[in-house]
């Protein structure tokens, strides 16, 4: 079995990251951090919700591909290096691949393309208007996949 999982940074992603590990670990399976690097915007995230519009703006950044592969492949190592700890005892090995494009097509589309068993995506829980101005990434994997999604909150 394999088993993918969505790194994007969050603590949401970190914990679907645990639990991708422990799954995998339960099931023997091999485990790949992925990151799909979409340079156009990303939101620098925070514990609740944006209050209005001037603080959903304050989120949002715009970087260029360098810059938004640079930080795609410093958060696959990152995350490598932690699950490869905490798997270590068991001979799980975590890697990791980095792809290009919207991680709602390029996630399922990858796991699917090279035959894993399933995805793991942490999900905020952010209010309907969050969801609304920048779209829910797990949201959107689940209703894409034609594998089976594991959404960690």
């Amino acid at each position: 079995m394999r088993f993918a999982v969505a790194i994007d940074g969050s603590a949401e992603s970190d914990r679907a990251l645990d639990h991708a590990v422990a799954m995998a670990t339960a099931a023997g399976a091999a485990l790949t951090a992925v990151h799909s690097v979409d340079p156009d915007v990303y939101d620098t995230g925070g514990a609740e919700p944006p209050a209005d519009r001037t603080e959903y703006d304050d989120r949002l950044v715009v970087e260029s591909v360098d810059d938004a592969e640079r930080r795609g492949e410093r958060l696959l190592d990152d995350a490598v290096e932690r699950s490869n700890e905490r798997a270590a005892e068991t001979g799980i090995e975590v890697d990791a691949e980095l792809l290009y494009g919207d991680p709602v097509r390029t996630i399922p589309d990858f796991a699917t393309e090279e035959g894993y068993d399933g995805v793991f995506v942490g999900h905020r829980g952010l209010s309907e208007a969050h969801e609304r101005v920048l779209g829910s990434v797990a949201k959107g994997i689940v209703e894409r996949s034609a594998l089976p999604v594991t959404v960690v909150r």
